[in-house]
């Protein structure tokens, strides 16, 4: 049976997208070189922010939007050998269309 990862509330799971291999200028990266990219694909949304007032806001991503989040978002989970990162909705700065 695969696992699967439900986040809560307002988290999304992320799956990184892969760094590039080369530079603009056609220079290939060694992976000590290569930073961690800051975008990745949707996963898992969970259910929305919980407002105090009990109403829940629905989250604006959606399974499959393509992201980009900030540097040093989320927390970085393993789940049967592929890495994805767990993070809040507001580390996420824009949806790539």
């Amino acid at each position: 049976m695969k696992a699967k990862v439900k986040p809560l509330g307002e988290k999304v799971l992320i799956k990184r997208l892969e760094p590039e291999e080369k530079t603009a200028g056609g220079i290939v990266l060694p992976d000590t070189a290569k930073e961690k990219p800051k975008q990745g694909k949707v996963i898992e949304v969970g259910e929305g922010k919980l407002l105090d007032s009990g109403e829940r806001v629905k989250s604006s991503l959606k399974k499959g939007d393509k992201v980009i989040f900030t540097s040093y978002a989320g927390t970085e989970v393993k789940v049967e050998g592929e890495e994805y990162l767990l993070m809040s909705q507001d580390d996420v700065l824009a949806v790539l269309e």
